[in-house]
């Protein structure tokens, strides 16, 4: 019996982590090949494994852990796959994807409060927002695990009773950074706690933010983030990519695209991840929202030989124009989830040779892929990578030219 003809097998993940039988049930927490028997069970079949976290399906963030590395690996290609496939765009080579290794993420948002006597930090509940109170985890750098024990006992201390706070942790050039939110301390005794606490657990940075924004408590000296060998400040809040590899991954596939380029724009450019990582004798335009981010850029590169302009600017209300595109011989752009369909129709117009999109949704990368490949260009190549180790969500690389 060939597995489509048999209606109680397993034979796909679908895009929000439910396995799907040949006859077209979701079934939760279920793994390509596994079986369903007469009474609804389960039966487990050789792709499904043994979970590694005590909080797999209580916990929101690793929904796919039951899955073997060669069925995860296929997820993230189908997801990207068949986003492609629904808007009728092929690409002429999808590659296999990258998967970040566990225990390699360095930024994590989580929650605490107090719930009578209770206290709990970690991330929200599956479906839910319930706080699970986080013992383990498989995808946190060791780093930030470490420093979760005594940051819980501070808290505990510091917490009002049905107040959530909200937790932002990130790896840097000196250390970590933590911002506590929805916190303000009272008082000069509990700010001397502050400086106490951040400056016995080595952090570089702790500041709170009481509803104004975030105000330092402890820098001793500023804080930093490399990227492609030059220093940039970190602003509170700023976007890094999820992991030291999964940013490698992307930034060789970009530069693959772009090649030797001689102008390039960098469109939602943050910190300069990808403006930083290009040739110094590629001459480079970097736009940008939001306006710390782009400071800091605009900051690093007048400290460098580099031949980089920097404009805040913001590309949904004001998108690069098609006479403004073509002088760039090359244009990478790597927008929020939503995409950036306004500026997709400018670049549909263009006579840009190469564009590299990044996306962080492969829904809404395939609906502006459409928009270029209706206009001329051709997808060539499409680098899935997976940052978000076992859970739904995939980035990707794209190359198109004319």
């Amino acid at each position: 019996m060939t597995a489509t003809a048999d209606p109680d097998l397993i034979i796909r993940v679908a895009a929000k982590g439910d396995g799907v039988t040949a006859d077209g049930r979701h079934i939760a927490f279920s793994a390509p090949l596994d079986r369903l028997n007469e009474d609804g069970g389960l039966i487990k079949g050789p792709h499904h494994v043994e979970p590694p976290c005590q909080h797999f399906q209580s916990c929101g963030g690793c929904s796919l852990q039951h899955l073997d590395a060669e069925s995860y690996a296929r997820f993230l290609t189908e997801r990207v796959a068949y986003a492609l496939e629904g808007q009728g765009v092929v690409a002429g080579k999808l590659h296999p994807p990258q998967i970040s290794q566990p225990r390699s993420r360095i930024r994590a948002s989580l929650r605490a409060a107090k719930l009578g006597d209770q206290f709990k930090l970690g991330f929200s509940g599956a479906g839910s927002h319930r706080i699970v109170d986080l013992k383990q985890c498989e995808i946190m750098a060791p780093e930030l695990m470490a420093l979760l024990p005594p940051l819980r006992s501070f808290l505990k201390k510091a917490a009002r009773r049905k107040h959530d706070m909200n937790i932002e942790m990130t790896l840097i050039d000196q250390g970590i950074d933590l911002l506590i939110s929805n916190y303000e301390p009272e008082g000069l005794e509990q700010r001397e706690a502050l400086s106490a606490f951040a400056q016995k657990n080595g952090l570089a940075r702790l500041s709170v933010d009481g509803g104004y924004g975030p105000e330092t408590q402890w820098e001793p000296e500023p804080v930093t983030v490399t990227l492609g060998g030059t220093v940039v400040g970190f602003p509170h809040s700023s976007f890094l990519q999820p992991t030291r590899e999964g940013q490698q991954a992307l930034v060789a596939a970009m530069r693959e695209t772009v090649g030797d380029a001689r102008l390039v724009a960098d469109l939602f450019a943050g910190l300069g991840t990808f403006t930083l990582a290009l040739g110094p004798d590629q001459k480079v335009y970097a736009a940008e929202g939001a306006r710390d981010a782009i400071g800091s850029l605009k900051m690093a590169a007048n400290h460098s030989t580099r031949q980089i302009f920097c404009e805040h600017r913001d590309l949904f209300r004001r998108p690069l124009s098609v006479e403004e595109l073509n002088r760039f011989n090359a244009v990478i752009l790597d927008p929020p989830r939503a995409g950036a369909r306004d500026q997709i129709l400018q670049l549909a117009q263009s006579d840009v040779a190469k564009i590299c999109y990044i996306s962080c949704n492969p829904a809404s990368f395939a609906r502006d892929a459409k928009q270029l490949c209706d206009a001329g260009y051709k997808l060539d190549q499409v680098w899935p990578v997976g940052q978000f180790l076992w859970s739904t969500h995939v980035e990707l690389v794209s190359s198109f030219s004319r």
